[in-house]
């Protein structure tokens, strides 16, 4: 019995020195973007390596607990909360993958929807996530050669959408695609950023 007692312990020895460096420290971290319709930012972000969970929902506004109805009067933005392994992604190259998934110099809207509830919006989670944005702003900026209208803010209350809007492109492939296509959302993409459209985005 204590001898196989002592190979137990030793066989759970091997296991945990053998697990991959940092391991055990993983952490889900969390990010918020605002990109135009969340449809199309969740389904963007479920196809990047790392990210963990994505909720499309309302940010922003100035009532709590806001509807699809009442989002736009109330002022809240569409946005995407982004759970991520930060063990197998960073912060920095999400970053990478919003910027290059919108058209960051349109001030009015994204692509065929306009008004403030679909214009961008990095919503930082801390200081730090709050400073690499700030950063990644002015690389994008010193890339483009225009003016950034994304902002940058700390993020306030994220309020999860109804039901049916998360993962859209899931339940209605046929809808989702029609509506990516004919709001012109890729085409503009390519057109700002060419070989670089959708960096670090597996599919969309």
């Amino acid at each position: 019995m204590v001898r196989r007692a002592f190979a137990v312990t030793c066989l759970a020895l091997a296991a945990a020195l053998s697990a991959p460096a940092g391991a055990a420290f993983a952490k889900t971290q969390t990010a918020i973007f605002a990109g135009g319709c969340f449809w199309c930012v969740e389904s963007d972000f479920d196809h990047v390596p790392g990210v963990t969970s994505t909720t499309s929902g309302y940010i922003g506004g100035t009532n709590d607990n806001p509807t699809y109805e009442d989002h736009t009067a109330a002022g809240h933005r569409e946005a995407v909360k982004i759970e991520f392994d930060d063990t197998k992604t960073s912060y920095d190259k999400l970053l990478d993958a919003f910027w290059h998934s919108v058209d960051p110099t349109d001030g009015g809207g994204q692509f065929c929807d306009r008004g403030h509830s679909y214009t961008t919006a990095i919503y930082a989670v801390g200081a730090e996530q709050l400073a690499e944005a700030e950063k990644s702003k002015e690389a994008i900026a010193a890339v483009l050669k225009q003016p950034i209208a994304t902002e940058i803010v700390a993020a306030p209350t994220f309020w999860p959408a109804e039901d049916y809007h998360q993962d859209y492109y899931k339940k209605n492939p046929v809808r989702y695609k029609y509506y990516r296509y004919s709001c012109g959302r890729d085409d503009r993409i390519d057109a700002v950023w060419g070989k670089a459209a959708h960096q670090g985005i597996a599919a969309h």
